[in-house]
């Protein structure tokens, strides 16, 4: 069987940006995503760029079959994952109450759900080949989210279960590391719902996210945080009275709301 780094939201965004930092790295990627012209243009990309074409698979991780789908459909094609990068997720901005309940379920289920079924799918394959799993969390993890609470809340969820894997697989020489990036230029702001520009100094690019990503992992990293300003930003509710950390969460994520 041919390992592969398996990375999901791979059509745009950090997703994408991974699947260019692993692929010019030599590794042979699978690239999966619900958007299917999106990834086999991306596929066509960096095709042209290293000569060698990854391995697309649309599919909705949403579907209750998703991981099961993808097992299936890597042993057809004689592929199974030495990396998997749980990269797929997203967020909505306003009060859990105001907001589709039916969408909030669903931020949970690919935000918590997929993440830890591919988690925990491909175990004894990524211990046979010593490689590990990458899980996109956010500077959110450190905090409390007032009007984006649901997200947040997934976030920190992804932090704890990251950590806690890194202790329990690093017996079995299986990397676990966590990244937590602030503020990325994305379609995932506006798909969310914020409108207000980010302060330049928290704003990381996807590709130094990616970068960064490839570089910790490759060190065996625990936990990365791109960019000095995030890193002091998540130090932070360590010293703040909670209350106080939540007032300005809340105050930060009103802002956002406003347009630029």
């Amino acid at each position: 069987m041919q390992p592969i780094t398996l990375i999901t939201g791979a059509s745009a965004g950090i997703g994408s940006a991974l699947a260019r930092e692993f692929h010019a790295r030599g590794h042979d990627c699978v690239l999966v995503a619900r958007r299917a012209a999106q990834l086999e243009a991306l596929a066509d990309e960096l095709t042209t760029a290293h000569g060698r074409r990854p391995h697309v698979l649309a599919l909705d991780l949403l579907a209750r079959d998703a991981v099961d789908e993808i097992a299936r459909e890597l042993s057809a094609r004689g592929l199974e994952p030495a990396i998997v990068i749980n990269n797929a997720g997203f967020g909505l901005l306003g009060q859990a109450s105001d907001l589709d309940c039916g969408q909030q379920f669903a931020m949970i289920d690919l935000n918590v759900r997929a993440l830890t079924a591919l988690s925990l799918r491909f175990i004894e394959s990524l211990e046979r080949h010593r490689g590990g799993i990458i899980n996109l969390g956010s500077t959110a993890a450190f905090f409390p989210g007032p009007r984006m609470a649901v997200y947040y809340a997934t976030k920190a969820y992804v932090l704890s279960f990251t950590e806690a894997l890194n202790r329990e697989l690093e017996p079995r020489g299986i990397r676990v590391m966590a990244v937590c990036p602030g503020p990325v230029p994305t379609e995932f702001q506006a798909f969310c719902g914020i409108k207000e520009k980010t302060p330049p100094l928290l704003t990381v690019s996807a590709e130094r996210v990616a970068r960064e990503t490839y570089e910790g992992f490759m060190r065996g990293k625990r936990l990365i945080v791109p960019g000095l300003a995030n890193k002091l930003t998540s130090i932070l509710p360590r010293f703040l009275p909670r209350a106080l950390t939540l007032a300005l969460v809340n105050a930060f994520q009103m802002k956002a709301r406003k347009r630029p």
